[in-house]
This record gives structure tokens, C-alpha cells and sequence, in this order.
């Protein structure tokens, strides 16, 4: 079978099943089993697949036809323009987390004009709470090669991916990794940033939630309890604590809890709440008095 005969079997093969975008699909899972990038496959397609290809074509698309998200199957992920490693032990990075980054960059930005990536007489000091895959903490590490970021997760298992994502980008000596929930165990006044893409789904709405999230993504990543919002009414005192004055707090969330964060945030010198591309409100952004 050749890689244009095995592209369109494959193709028609997950429009049947159902899965979303078949096409780049079938793509991505033919790149992972050849150990090739996309313009081989469009310079070679007539060349054949071993049989051993084969198979392991066949049982990459057997998984993605039950739901298992293609990033699991293959292992990987880009955010930021960096590959990270995933697995079913933490939640798949997304293209609208990093507004974080983006938050951040403009508030550091906004903070020290003259591009400083420190304020003057020391070190950012950075913490991402929930870090999973580290996706979050090693951009910022890539971003601020000055920062000194601690990056925390209750699951021991999350951390093993974010530690294995460290040394892969040589950013391990940068980023200081805690088992720890939240913001717990650390000292008052030290955060320059406290950054989080936390659990903002709510029970309720569990049925909106893709199907592959909600059977092979960590539930505790997703969803936070019946309303969305009980991680983030424990993380916004806690950062509130541990940030500087005139720290900041920046926190993904969802178009359906923004009204309900708002009121978390009376006492602060000021908060704003930023739209995706897409025109949701995305993220929300506290700043310490």
C-alpha cells in the first residue's frame, strides 16, 4: 500500500467514525508512524508502507476512531512554538491558553516599559499554579530568561510530564517544580506573577464538553465542581497573599463563570478580563494593591 492509498483509506475511514477533521488527521498519525514531517508525505506518495507501518498505522487509527486524542496517541503538542510532551497524565495544551503568556508579556511590559524582563533590583518571580504538562511555566522561561518560576501540581504523575518537558527544552535549572495544591507552602509577598490555566468547568456543564475531553483528559483538570468556579475561589486569596504589591494575578477561564469571577476580585487595585479570538472572555487578570 502506498502512503496516498493508505492517506485516502485512512481519511474515509475516520469521516466514518466521526472524528473531526479526518484529513489532518489521518496526517498527523501517518507523520507519527514514519517519522517524517508533511512535505514528505506530498513528495513521496507513492512510496510503499512496510508491513510493520502498517500495522502500526492501523493501531494508531484504531485509538483515534475510539476518541483518544491524536496528541496522546503520538505524544506530543505544540504551544508557543515549542513541542511539549503529553500524555493522558495531564490536560492537552491549547492554542487559547496562551493568552496567558500574551497577558503577561503586556503587563510586564506595561510594568517596566523600557522592556525589562526584571524589575530593577531583582529576579520576576513567577509562580504557575496547576502546571500539568509545564506548557505555561516553560514559555514564561523561554519569555524571561531572567525570571525565577516556580511551577506547581497536587499530581505527582503531571509533574513527571513537566519535569521530562523541562530537560527536553534545557529549561530544568530555570523552573523550580513543587507537589503542592495550589499556592500552599509558600511565603506572603514573593509572586511578581501568579499565572494559571486552572479547572473552570463546572458539573453542569459536563454534556458541552467535547467526549474525548471528558473520557480521556484528567477530570481533575477540567472540571473544578458544580459551579466552575471552586478552584479559582481558593486560588484568588492565596495569590493575593503571595504576590507583591502591584502583582499580578492572570487566570484562564470561561466565557460562563466570567460574571461570577468579578465579584472574587472586589478588593483589588484593579482587574480586567480579555476576549479570545473568538470573542470569549478568556482571561482575567487581578492586580494586588
Amino acid at each position: 500500500m502506498s502512503l496516498k492509498q493508505a492517506l485516502a483509506s485512512a481519511v474515509e475511514r475516520l469521516a466514518r467514525a466521526r472524528v473531526g477533521s479526518p484529513r489532518m488527521n489521518a496526517e498527523l498519525l501517518l507523520m507519527f508512524t514514519l517519522g517524517c514531517d508533511r512535505a514528505y508525505l506530498f513528495a513521496h506518495p507513492e512510496r510503499a508502507l512496510t508491513s510493520e507501518e502498517q500495522t502500526r498505522y492501523r493501531q494508531a487509527l484504531d485509538e483515534r476512531t475510539r476518541g483518544v486524542p491524536a496528541q496522546y496517541i503520538t505524544g506530543h503538542q505544540e504551544f508557543w512554538g515549542m513541542d511539549f510532551v503529553v500524555s493522558p497524565a495531564v490536560l492537552i495544551p491549547r492554542p487559547e491558553t496562551e493568552h496567558v503568556i500574551e497577558t503577561v508579556l503586556q503587563l510586564s511590559h506595561e510594568t517596566h516599559p523600557r522592556g525589562r524582563t526584571s524589575p530593577p533590583g531583582g529576579l520576576t518571580q513567577i509562580a504557575d499554579v496547576g502546571t500539568g504538562s509545564g506548557c505555561i511555566a516553560l514559555a514564561l522561561a523561554k519569555e524571561f530568561p531572567q525570571a525565577e518560576i516556580h511551577a506547581t501540581d497536587i499530581s505527582p504523575a503531571a509533574l513527571e510530564v513537566a519535569h521530562a518537558n523541562a530537560a527536553r527544552h534545557q529549561l530544568e535549572s530555570r523552573v523550580r517544580f513543587h507537589q503542592t495544591d495550589l499556592l500552599e507552602g509558600f511565603d506572603s509577598g514573593i509572586f511578581d506573577f501568579v499565572v494559571s490555566n486552572p479547572p473552570y468547568v463546572g458539573d453542569s456543564e459536563e454534556d458541552q464538553v467535547q467526549l474525548e475531553v471528558r473520557k480521556f483528559e484528567p477530570r481533575h483538570a477540567v472540571f473544578a465542581g458544580p459551579t466552575g468556579l471552586e478552584v479559582i475561589k481558593r486560588l484568588i486569596p492565596q495569590a493575593q497573599a503571595a504576590l507583591k504589591p502591584g502583582g499580578w494575578l492572570v487566570v484562564e477561564i470561561s466565557g460562563t463563570i466570567a460574571d461570577g469571577v468579578k465579584p472574587l476580585l472586589r478588593g483589588w487595585k484593579r482587574f480586567q478580563i480579555s476576549n479570545d479570538l473568538q470573542g470569549i472572555a478568556r482571561i482575567v487578570a487581578g492586580q494586588n494593591g
